[in-house]
């Protein structure tokens, strides 16, 4: 009796001691997720940015001679030109406008330009279009007097639009700066991805290791890259044309093209075109906004899903319902998750299937030694 008691008692004690060190773990991994929580964003991005340029990362080391640090040191300058000099260009392009529309004030030209003459033979939209368009047109003051409440209630909006962009941008700075040095030190993160990778699904850690990785350069190229060079082909078209505020209007469409909402914000502009410009011109406008806009149905099969071996339908729906879910991080971890768990689901079907073979294998009747014999 005495010795079942002892033996209860160790059982005891032992998960005494196992619910304290769970509890002391639980608390240690909540304390550094508290305090790492406001540099989270730019330590992801930082590591997304890190294994999308790693490839070029690599391109560079050898041409410097595999002089890792130079590499990454270059790497990262070339990174946040990308990010600063598109910046100052839509800055400028702001102020350019700013500085027109106050031109215009001055001079007491109408900010709007009329309407087309035939706008009201639109279907369904053509004559409250042309109403608000005239009004704006012809007097300006009333329009806005009209629209004040909008307006106003935009305006708080618009404002923190404005602060959100700036931060934005800076984070953007620091992630980038966070991915140079990540690359700097490419073998050491890449022996700590691995050995994470082991330690959550064993033996085939290495295998979706590669998976995640490959999956945010598709990502990269598929959707961002895709939605870049659309929004490069876009903004060269409103340079050429002049339409105002070109700069506003390529970021606006960068970032509809990653939502797959491009070509709506080209119709408005297209709109526009046929007001302000000659037939010609606007149908010029007009083809070149239908290139672009159907430009992705050509260049997502292409990059999208490459070098991923998982469907482009997993990779894309993850994307897009990681980007609805979490944001534009949510482009990479959605498109990653899902990605993993189609492979893992496929892991988990091909071992049912091995099982069952050698269940089956196993109820066949061996062979009767007669039947051996000739």
């Amino acid at each position: 009796m005495s010795e079942q008691y002892l033996h209860d008692g160790d059982y005891v004690n032992r998960a005494r001691e196992v619910s304290i060190h769970v509890g002391l773990l639980i608390l240690l991994v909540v304390a550094c997720f508290l305090i790492l929580r406001p540099f989270l964003p730019m330590m992801l991005w930082g590591m997304i940015i890190a294994i999308a340029a790693y490839p070029g990362y690599l391109r560079v080391q050898n041409s410097l001679g595999g002089r890792s640090n130079l590499a990454a040191v270059v790497l990262t300058g070339v990174l946040l030109a990308l990010l600063i000099v598109p910046i100052v260009l839509l800055t400028g392009s702001l102020v350019e406008g700013v500085q027109s529309l106050a031109g215009r004030l001055r001079e007491g030209t109408p900010l709007i330009p009329p309407p087309p003459p035939h706008i009201e033979d639109w279907f369904l939209v053509g004559l409250p279009l042309k109403n608000a368009w005239s009004l704006a047109s012809n007097n300006l003051s009333a329009a806005v007097r009209t629209f004040a409440p909008q307006v106003r209630a935009f305006v708080p909006e618009l404002l923190s639009i404005s602060a959100g962009i700036g931060l934005t941008a800076l984070q953007w700075i620091v992630s980038i700066i966070v991915a140079g040095v990540l690359l700097a030190n490419a073998t050491e993160g890449a022996k700590t991805a691995h050995a994470l990778a082991n330690r959550c699904f064993g033996e085939r850690g290495p295998e979706f290791a590669q998976l995640a990785g490959s999956t945010i350069r598709s990502v990269t190229t598929g959707i961002v890259g895709v939605a870049i060079i659309q929004s490069a082909c876009a903004g060269l078209g409103f340079l050429v044309a002049r339409l105002p505020g070109a700069g506003l209007w390529a970021m606006i469409f960068l970032v509809a093209a990653v939502f797959q909402l491009g070509g709506l914000v080209l119709i408005p502009a297209v709109i526009y075109m046929f007001a302000i410009a000659t037939t010609t011109k606007a149908v010029i406008f007009l083809i070149w906004c239908a290139v672009v806009a159907v430009m992705d149905n050509v260049l997502k099969p292409l990059l999208l899903g490459r070098g991923v071996a998982v469907p482009m339908a997993v990779v894309f729906l993850g994307a897009l319902g990681g980007f609805v879910a979490m944001g534009s991080i949510g482009l990479f971890i959605g498109a990653t998750v899902l990605s993993v768990g189609y492979s893992l689901f496929l892991a988990w079907l091909e071992g049912d299937a091995e099982m069952e073979a050698r269940a089956w294998d196993r109820s066949k009747p061996a062979l009767a030694p007669v039947q051996l014999v000739k």
